[in-house]
């Protein structure tokens, strides 16, 4: 299928596009400044695309490094772990 495959789920974008194809994710990349392009995690999505592209890698890991590769520098968002409600036990004798 080459660079036509679609991901599953598409890659959304800041300015509220979406990436639905390895070919509209490659366009992406290449319209970036080439000082990000050398970055690293701009590299790992760089090669995690041509791997899918080419069939030598999964087309989710493709997915995964674009979005790790958008989502750079911005902080993990906060998770408050939910509190359990306290059982209520009653003895019966």
């Amino acid at each position: 299928m080459g660079w036509s495959q679609a991901f599953d789920d598409p890659v959304p974008l800041p300015h509220g596009k979406l990436l639905r194809t390895l070919k509209e994710a490659a366009a992406y990349i290449l319209k970036l400044k080439k000082s990000d392009q050398h970055s690293a995690h701009w590299q790992a999505a760089i090669e995690a695309v041509i791997m899918a592209a080419e069939d030598r890698g999964p087309l989710m890991h493709a997915r995964i490094g674009m979005l790790r590769a958008l989502n750079h520098g911005k902080p993990n968002p906060d998770v408050t772990p939910r509190r359990k409600a306290v059982k209520k036990y009653r003895i019966v004798r």
